[in-house]
């Protein structure tokens, strides 16, 4: 049975200039012990997605639709409840490592609070526990380090201690937003085999929300492309990569450096830019940048064409 099913959600913002949707009807499947790599351009609607499922957006948000996180429904959830389940079961870790901790307490007392709330633990033993945790994500002299304040740290080890804290109280779904996106080469690899290493043995499920594909191509079991809101492709990793259907897929592949290229050649880019959420195309959103764009694309929004295996959402795209 999959741990979360989110169907047809969509997350709105009240601006001045009216209702601008960020994330349009989006629906895909998570079950335990799987990882699923969300991907796409700044602005496309990645961590909106999960912010409107976690009940995050700031006051002038909507969240409709439906998510259910082991048979409970998310969307419209008592405050208390999900103060209940984040930090617990669900855990989240920011993508702005100073905005996710607290700059007047210190580490040590911030990554005790979450065992002492959630877990009945001693301040004593969550001490313990919390050092622990952060040896696992490779910050040295533990002690020392809860005993400072975050401003103390570097960006690269706040990150760090938001990965441990997530990882405190060994939650059912984890949530990364670009969590290595600070972290040098090494400690970005030690970071995720933690995570692989927590899927496998407690049966935890990911969420990755990265640029990064070659991060995706190393964790993720299945991933999902988002563009102007709306996923556009979703598939199993391996066949993402070795056959990829819809042309933004291809071209944000094409994007990657590869380690046979000559360094001083120039990288592939996607022509032009994402669309204004607030005036986007009649047709489909990515057509204007689309080499195989056809009339009907200019015209008609193409729906997700779903198989058991993949989906995808493109006039021009071979059937699932």
């Amino acid at each position: 049975m999959p741990l979360l099913e989110i169907e047809n959600l969509s997350v709105s913002f009240r601006t001045p200039r009216g209702i601008v949707r960020a994330v349009d009807s989006v629906s895909f499947s998570l079950e335990p012990g799987r990882c699923l790599g969300i991907v796409g351009e700044s602005g496309s609607g990645k961590s909106q997605t999960m912010l409107g499922l976690l009940g995050l957006l700031p006051s002038n948000g909507m969240v409709s639709g439906s998510a259910l996180f082991n048979g409970e429904q998310m969307v419209g959830m008592p405050r208390s409840r999900l103060d209940q389940l984040r930090g617990s079961a669900l855990a989240l870790i920011f993508q702005d490592s100073i905005t996710g901790l607290t700059p007047h307490m210190r580490i040590g007392d911030q990554l005790a609070e979450v065992l002492q709330v959630h877990s009945g633990l001693s301040r004593r033993a969550a001490w313990a526990e919390a050092a622990q945790l952060l040896e696992i994500v490779q910050i040295s002299e533990p002690e020392r380090r809860l005993k400072q304040y975050p401003h103390e740290l570097s960006g690269g080890m706040r990150q760090r201690v938001m990965i441990a804290m997530a990882l405190l109280c060994k939650p059912a779904l984890l949530i990364a937003d670009e969590p290595t996106t600070a972290l040098d080469v090494t400690v970005q690899a030690s970071i995720l085999r933690a995570f692989a290493k927590l899927k496998q043995h407690t049966d935890t499920a990911i969420i990755l929300i990265t640029h990064d594909l070659g991060v995706v191509a190393g964790l993720c079991d299945e991933v999902a492309v988002m563009y102007a809101g709306r996923l556009v492709e979703r598939a199993p990793a391996q066949a993402l990569f070795s056959d990829p259907k819809h042309p933004y897929t291809r071209g944000l592949l094409a994007c990657m450096p590869r380690p046979d290229t000559d360094p001083l050649d120039e990288l592939p880019v996607i022509a032009g830019q994402p669309p204004d959420l607030g005036a986007l195309p009649a047709g489909c959103a990515f057509s204007p940048r689309c080499p195989q764009a056809g009339p009907v694309c200019a015209d008609t929004p193409p729906a997700l064409r779903q198989s058991p295996a993949r989906a995808v959402a493109c006039h021009a795209a071979e059937p699932a």
